[in-house]
């Protein structure tokens, strides 16, 4: 008998346990150091340098023979030592309960050992890389790095690992509303479960839409509108709007891929010592104004580049950008600049402050050379969330992506399954 309770307590000792996340960790995509810069996590490419492979979203197949890759820079312009760790996530976005052995390959502390210093720049960084390590199980991620001496995060993204078990048919239409017809635009799709059981679709499945892959604006809870127990299908297709989406309109940019002159959007150059300031062509609201659609739309993502060299990963400057967006101050609320640049969040380094001088918001951010959208976010008194329909206009003909992620927990399951996952396209017209 002493001998039983002795192995129990044992083998309690070596049970599996989730990690518990750091306490100072946002499961978000999220930069806690002002001092790191342009991270981008996304799809391993053969053309190294190619300043396309920074906008591909960090979505791959299980078992891909295609690793993601995370890059960033340290302003500091010291080196730091920095270690990386992966926690998985349900479908909200909250650490599921495996422990890491039943999803990690390998012992879940991962050096970051690719670095390199900036090149002739006036600002100096350190770049780094890494390849981030293959994963045993479907679902939602959060990739953490930490400073190597002080063990606090420095920065976290997002990545999704997905398994092709269902097929999923979609497509994007102008939305069912009379009014909303020429302001949103509607998905619907169907899901054609074959092969896989899922006792009660309705709701077994989780879905989540996010349009030009943001998170900010994410639609999720959709209950399906009819449900094919023979074909094994389900249908999402609503009329009370609930799959629409604002069309938006097609994003501001600025081209600083070369500072040796002047690039599309840029209005002057200030050549200092310390650094290249780049002033910007004053912006308006556009709210009652469709923008033609442009090459360089990328719809609110940016990449970095450098033209002279090719090699923007560290011959890029960073370059304190001034934007300027000439309306007459609010009597309520407050504006920011927004876009992929900054992960989509609206703090203190993206706010606007209003100049009676010049009768403009204004705000100057340090970017990386390279070609950033952007665009203009209200957020009033008693608003948590911007809105960028108030500025920037909502058009149903606009050009937008979307994506479609579908979840699935199978019964007495741990743990969510991404089961499928597709990409749309909207009036993309190159």
């Amino acid at each position: 008998m002493a001998k039983f309770v002795f192995l129990l307590l044992v083998l309690h000792c070596f049970k599996p346990c989730a990690q518990t996340i750091d306490r100072e960790v946002v499961i978000d995509d999220y930069i806690y150091e002002e001092n790191i810069k342009s991270v981008f996590l996304y799809p391993q490419s053969q053309a190294n340098e190619n300043p396309a492979r920074l906008i591909v979203q960090p979505v791959i197949p299980l078992n891909s023979q295609t690793p993601l890759v995370l890059e960033f820079d340290d302003l500091t312009a010291d080196f730091r030592g920095f270690r990386a760790k992966i926690i998985h996530c349900d479908a909200a976005w909250q650490q599921s309960p495996l422990s890491e052995i039943e999803y990690t390959t390998s012992y879940n502390d991962y050096p970051v050992t690719s670095y390199s210093p900036s090149f002739s720049t006036k600002v100096p960084y350190y770049h780094y890389q890494l390849e981030v390590p293959a994963v045993k199980v479907s679902g939602n991620y959060l990739l953490i790095v930490f400073s190597e001496d002080k063990r606090k995060p420095v920065l976290s993204r997002k990545f999704m690992v997905y398994e092709s078990q269902v097929r999923i048919e979609a497509a994007v239409n102008f939305a069912n509303g009379t009014v909303e017809r020429n302001t949103h635009q509607q998905i619907d799709f169907t899901i054609d479960h074959k092969g896989l059981q899922v006792p009660a679709p309705q709701n077994d499945l989780k879905v989540v839409i996010r349009q030009n892959f943001r998170w900010d604006n994410a639609k999720s809870g959709f209950k399906p509108s009819y449900v094919n127990s023979f074909d094994q299908s389900v249908k999402y297709q609503f009329f009370n709007l609930e799959n629409a989406f604002h069309g938006g309109n097609e994003f501001r940019y600025f081209d600083s891929r070369t500072i040796a002159a002047r690039g599309f959007g840029i209005y002057e150059i200030e050549r200092l010592d310390e650094f290249t300031r780049l002033i910007l062509t004053p912006d308006k609201p556009r709210n009652n104004e469709r923008v033609n659609f442009s090459i360089d739309d990328l719809n609110g993502r940016y990449t970095i580049d450098h033209r002279e060299s090719g090699n923007g990963s560290v011959e890029a400057d960073y370059t304190p950008v001034v934007f300027t967006l000439q309306m007459p101050e609010l009597s309520e609320g407050e504006i920011y600049v927004n876009g992929g640049f900054n992960l989509w969040h609206l703090n203190d380094l993206n706010r606007m402050e209003y100049h009676d001088a010049t009768r403009a918001y204004q705000a100057v951010i340090l970017l990386k050379q390279g070609l950033v959208n952007y665009n203009y976010t209200l957020v009033g008194n008693q608003q948590e969330t911007g809105n960028e329909v108030a500025l920037e206009g909502s058009f149903s003909s606009t050009e937008n992506d979307y994506d479609i992620l579908v979840y699935y927990r199978a019964p007495a399951g741990r743990y969510d399954q991404l089961i499928g996952y597709t990409q749309l396209e909207w009036n993309r017209r190159n």
